[in-house]
C-alpha cells in the first residue's frame, strides 16, 4: 500500500512540473504574438492551453482522492498539498500568458509593442520562460539550491516592469494614451507570469523544508 501512495505522489509530482513546463510553452506563444505577430499560431496555443486546464482538474482530482484514501502525515502531506498549489499556479499563469495574447488580436492588425519598448518585452518574455522553465525542473528535483536564481530572475522581471512603467508614464511619451494603458497591461501579466514561478519556487522549498519562506507574491 505504501508503494502504491509513494507512487501517487510521484504521479502528481511529475503532473505539476509538467503543467509548469505547459505554461513556458503557452508564454512562448504569447511573446510570438506580440513580438513576431506573423508567425503566430492561436490555434496551437488554445490548445496547449485547454491541455493546461484539463491536467489542472485532473491534478485536483487525484490530490483529493489521494488525501481522502491515504490520510498522509506531515510530509507527505506537504507533497499533496504543494502539488495542489503548483497546479494552480501553473493554470494561472497560462491564462495570462493568453491575455497577453488576447491583447494583441484585440488590436490586430495594429502593433501593440513601439520600438520605444519592445526591448523590455523582448527581456521580459524570455525570463519569465526561463522562470517557468526553471520551476518545472525544480518540482521535478526538488532542488532548493534552484530558489534564489529563480527569485533574482524574478526581481530582474520586476525592475524591466518599473522601468517600462516610469517610460509609459513620462512627458516624453508620443505613443498615445490607449497604447499606454495596454502596455501596462501587458507589463502586469508578465510581472504576474514571474510571480507565479517564484511563488512555486517558494513552494517547493517549503515542501522540502517544512519552512515557509517569505510570503509569496501569489498570495495576495
Amino acid at each position: 500500500m505504501r508503494t502504491e501512495f509513494h507512487e501517487r505522489l510521484d504521479a502528481l509530482t511529475t503532473e505539476a512540473s509538467a503543467m509548469c513546463a505547459l505554461a513556458a510553452s503557452v508564454m512562448r506563444h504569447a511573446n510570438t504574438a506580440l513580438l513576431r505577430t506573423d508567425e503566430f499560431d492561436s490555434a496551437a496555443m488554445q490548445s496547449e492551453l485547454s491541455d493546461l486546464h484539463a491536467r489542472n482538474r485532473h491534478l485536483e482530482r487525484s490530490a483529493l482522492v489521494t488525501l481522502a484514501c491515504e490520510a498522509p502525515v506531515a510530509s507527505d502531506l506537504r507533497f499533496v498539498v504543494t502539488a495542489l498549489h503548483i497546479g494552480a499556479d501553473a493554470d494561472r499563469m497560462g491564462d495570462l500568458a493568453d491575455h497577453v495574447a488576447r491583447v494583441v488580436e484585440r488590436r490586430h492588425p495594429e502593433p501593440v509593442v513601439t520600438d520605444a519598448v519592445s526591448g523590455y518585452f523582448i527581456k521580459m518574455g524570455r525570463n519569465v520562460v526561463d522562470l517557468a522553465e526553471a520551476a518545472a525542473g525544480m518540482v521535478l528535483d526538488g532542488d532548493t539550491a534552484r530558489a534564489d536564481q529563480i527569485r533574482e530572475t524574478d526581481e530582474f522581471v520586476n525592475e524591466l516592469h518599473r522601468r517600462l512603467f516610469a517610460v509609459l508614464m513620462s512627458p516624453d511619451w508620443d505613443g498615445g494614451v490607449q497604447r499606454a494603458v495596454d502596455l501596462i497591461l501587458l507589463g502586469r501579466f508578465y510581472e504576474r507570469f514571474g510571480d507565479h514561478a517564484k511563488g512555486i519556487a517558494n513552494r517547493i522549498v517549503f515542501r522540502t523544508t517544512g519552512i515557509s519562506p517569505l510570503r509569496s507574491d501569489t498570495d495576495s
